[in-house]
Formats: C-alpha cells, sequence, structure tokens
C-alpha cells in the first residue's frame, strides 16, 4: 500500500439518524430505538439531529422523525418498538 493511499476503516451495521429540536418525544425516540437495537442484535450508528437546516436536508419539516439507512421512515410521529424493529429487518 502506497504511503499516500490512508486505510478508511467503515463501522459495519445500519445509519440510524432520529431528527428532531431535542424535545420530549425526540428523546423517548431515541429510547424506542435504542430498545429496539438491543432487542434485535442490530450493529448501528445512531446520530441525533437536531439543526433545523439539516433535518430539512431529508425533506422532513415535522419532527421526531427517523432515517435509517438514508430513507426516512416516520415523520411527525413515535413509532412503536414493534414498527422500529420490522425497520432494522
Amino acid at each position: 500500500m502506497s504511503e499516500n493511499v490512508k486505510e478508511i476503516k467503515v463501522l459495519a451495521g445500519k445509519e440510524i439518524k432520529i431528527l428532531g429540536p431535542g424535545c420530549a418525544k425526540c428523546d423517548e425516540l431515541e429510547k424506542v430505538v435504542n430498545e429496539a437495537l438491543a432487542e434485535s442484535g442490530t450493529a448501528a450508528n445512531v446520530e441525533k439531529v437536531e439543526d433545523p437546516l439539516k433535518i430539512a436536508e431529508y425533506g422532513v419539516f415535522g419532527t421526531p422523525a427517523v432515517v435509517i439507512d438514508g430513507e426516512v421512515k416516520i415523520v411527525s410521529k413515535l413509532p412503536k418498538k414493534k414498527d422500529v424493529l420490522n425497520w432494522l429487518k
């Protein structure tokens, strides 16, 4: 490998983004997502996105919302854990 080429490490698993301003519903959504991840044994990188401009980049204008691997799964609603488990499959 050349000195100019850097090794890139990619973390395995899903990319999950929780979109919202940090309200109580957003905190509850994060809890539901983390419970579903623990129950399913799915590896994931979970990121909270609170910046309104970044949230709008997903075409989301209501919160809370969940984005999994770039796909918006739910907007302006709190999903049930069983819904999140289905999305993780």
